[in-house]
């Protein structure tokens, strides 16, 4: 039987004194049961250079700033109800770094897209208006939030309505071209470094990532815990969101998995700063 929701389950944080220390429970690559603000509208000053592809759904190959340098980057991917959000700030905070939650900025184009009365599944509207609203998105773990030309949407972006609709919406490839785009220039940006989570980071977003997780947990777990949330009511919602997810979602295969099932918030952050000195070892 799958434990409490995750972000209901405090405990004191663990952060390891020893730089090479790890948590009890494992932590080895492969799948394993182990338990500022910044712009995103126009005049982006790009970061440091790599050549990755911007999607494997893209037309084109595009040059981006992913390339991590003397920064720590950590992806943390996964399904929605794996704990991503939650986990993500945790590890952030405990290695004092910044935050970005890459979902939220599509939220907040739909949630644009929502308020003009605009139709969502129409691919061609919502390509020819990808980049119409500035969104800005805090990068501070302790106070996340999300703006819509200057407008604060970090509530409005998690109603039902824009849940419903937001995958449709990322599944554009304009769209997906330009967020992505937004988002490596932020981690190349973000010093000394920054937890990004999502549904590609991994993969598509921060392939140079030092530290790359995979955050799962079974069904009822997932569920329970959305069930917490407004923007979700049933388990067809999740498995609806799946469904349309899949074409973006995938694990490295250089990434950690974890299942998050039954484990404490605080145990699944343990096990993510346990993996940090490993993977700079492995760098060097």
């Amino acid at each position: 039987m799958a434990g409490p929701p995750l972000a209901f389950r405090p405990r004191p944080l663990f952060i390891p004194n020893d730089p090479g220390a790890c948590p009890a429970r494992p932590c080895v690559p492969g799948p394993v049961r182990i338990p500022s603000v910044m712009r995103t509208g126009t005049g982006w000053r790009p970061g440091s250079i790599a050549r990755v592809k911007t999607s494997a759904s893209l037309d084109s190959d595009q040059e981006s700033e992913t390339d991590s340098g003397s920064r720590l980057v950590v992806a943390v991917d996964g399904p929605s109800g794996a704990g991503k959000s939650s986990t993500s700030r945790g590890v952030a905070i405990a290695l004092g770094l910044r935050y970005l939650d890459t979902g939220a900025m599509y939220r907040a184009l739909t949630w644009w897209l929502l308020e003009r009365g605009l139709d969502t599944t129409d691919p061609e509207v919502v390509a020819m208006l990808a980049t119409g609203p500035v969104i800005e998105v805090s990068t501070d773990p302790r106070a996340p939030w999300t703006r819509v030309d200057g407008t604060d949407v970090s509530e409005a972006i998690r109603t039902q309505e824009v849940t419903a609709a937001v995958s449709a919406v990322a599944a554009v490839r304009q769209v997906r071209a330009h967020l992505i785009a937004m988002q490596r220039q932020i981690i190349a940006s973000a010093a000394p470094g920054i937890v990004a989570e999502g549904r590609d980071i991994g993969t598509v977003v921060a392939p140079d990532a030092q530290v790359k997780v995979f955050l799962t947990a079974d069904d009822a777990a997932r569920a329970s815990r959305r069930a917490a949330e407004a923007s979700w009511s049933t388990r067809a919602d999740q498995d609806r969101r799946d469904r349309l997810d899949a074409a973006q979602s995938g694990k490295a295969a250089d990434a950690v998995e974890i299942d998050s099932t039954g484990l404490g918030l605080d145990e699944v952050v343990g096990i993510i700063v346990g993996l940090v000195p490993q993977s700079l070892q492995k760098s060097r």
